[in-house]
C-alpha cells in the first residue's frame, strides 16, 4: 500500500488554500500605515512591485488570491473595536481576513497590478454607493397620505423608468448612466445591456439592481437626477439621449440640451468638440399617466 509523505501532503494542501492580500492602493493610505513600526516598507512604488511579484509567484503555484482594498482608517477603527494592537502583523492579517467577507475585493487573474488597481477602486466606490443608496431608501419612511413605503415605491418607479428607457427596437448595445447629487459626493451608476436579434436583453442583474437603487434615491429625495442613454448598433451611428428630474418627474431633454450637456466641459464650462459618428437626439417621455397626474408623493 502506497503512502504519501507528510511534506508532500502539506504542499498539496497549500496549493488548495485560497489567500487574500490587503492592498494599499494609493500613496496617502501607504503613508498612513508607515507610522506603525512593524510596517517595514518605505516606498509605495517598491511596495506595489513586491505585491505584484508575490501575486505572480502564488499564481505560478496554482494558488487563488483575492485582492482587498486596505483602508488605514477602517483598520484603526477595527483595532479600537476589537482591542487589538494595530502595530502587529497579526492584527493586519485579521483585519484583511475580515475584508474578504464584506469589503471590496477582486480576484487576481494574472493581470498587471496597474490594471487591477483602478478596478479595485471602482469596486470600492460601487460598494460604498450601494450601501449609501440602500440606507437612504430605508430611511425615507412612509407616505403621510396613503401610508405607502416611499423607498419601495421609488424603487418600483425607477425599475419601470429603466425598462421604458431601454425599450427601443432592434439589436445592439444600450449603456445607461445615472447621476444623483448626494451629501458628500455625486452618486453614479451605470448599466450595460446587450440586446440580441431576438430582442432578448442580456445584463448583469446586480448591476441593474444597483442602478435602480441609485435612481430610486433621486426619485425618493427629489434630487436633481440626470440619466443618459447611449445606444449603439452595427452599421448605424450612435444615439445619445437624456433625461433630468424636474418637478418630481424625469423629463426628456431636447436634442439641443443633450448636445450642450455632452459638448460642455463640466469643470471649465468650455465647449468640447462633438464626437464623430454620434447623433444627439431628443429623448422620449418615460413617465406613466399616474406620475403625470401628480402621484409622486
Amino acid at each position: 500500500m502506497a503512502h504519501t509523505r507528510p511534506d508532500t501532503m502539506r504542499r498539496a494542501l497549500r496549493r488548495e488554500v485560497a489567500g487574500i492580500i490587503g492592498l494599499l492602493a494609493d500613496e496617502e493610505d501607504f503613508a498612513a500605515m508607515r507610522r506603525y513600526r512593524t510596517f517595514t516598507f518605505d516606498d509605495h512604488e517598491t511596495y506595489l512591485q513586491q505585491v505584484e511579484s508575490l501575486l505572480r509567484t502564488l499564481a505560478s503555484q496554482g494558488r487563488h488570491t483575492t485582492i482587498a482594498l486596505f483602508d488605514p482608517e477602517e483598520y484603526e477603527a477595527y483595532c479600537e473595536d476589537t482591542g487589538l494592537d494595530p502595530d502587529t502583523p497579526s492584527s493586519r492579517t485579521r483585519f484583511t481576513a475580515e475584508l474578504a467577507s464584506d469589503g471590496p475585493t477582486l480576484p487576481y487573474e494574472g493581470q498587471p497590478l496597474a490594471d487591477l488597481l483602478p478596478d479595485l477602486v471602482d469596486e470600492a466606490v460601487r460598494q460604498a454607493t450601494w450601501e449609501y443608496a440602500t440606507t437612504v431608501l430605508a430611511r425615507t419612511g412612509t407616505c403621510a397620505t396613503c401610508g405607502e413605503d416611499l423607498g419601495r415605491a421609488a424603487f418600483a418607479r425607477a425599475s419601470e423608468l429603466i425598462t421604458r428607457a431601454l425599450d427601443a427596437p432592434g439589436p445592439g448595445t444600450r449603456h445607461l448612466v445615472c447621476s444623483v447629487p448626494a451629501d458628500a459626493q455625486t452618486l453614479l451608476a451605470a448599466l450595460h445591456v446587450e440586446v440580441d436579434a431576438d430582442g432578448s436583453a442580456l445584463l448583469d442583474e446586480t448591476e441593474a439592481l444597483e442602478f435602480a437603487t441609485v435612481l430610486a434615491v433621486g426619485i425618493a429625495t427629489h434630487r436633481a437626477v440626470g440619466m443618459v442613454l447611449r445606444s449603439s448598433a452595427d452599421g448605424a451611428r450612435d444615439r445619445v439621449q437624456g433625461w433630468r428630474m424636474d418637478g418630481g418627474l424625469l423629463q426628456p431633454l431636447t436634442a439641443a440640451e443633450v448636445f450642450d450637456a455632452y459638448c460642455t466641459d463640466a469643470i471649465s464650462g468650455d465647449l468640447v468638440a462633438p464626437e464623430s459618428g454620434v447623433d444627439y437626439c431628443a429623448a422620449p417621455h418615460l413617465e406613466g399617466d399616474d406620475q403625470e397626474r401628480g402621484h409622486t408623493h
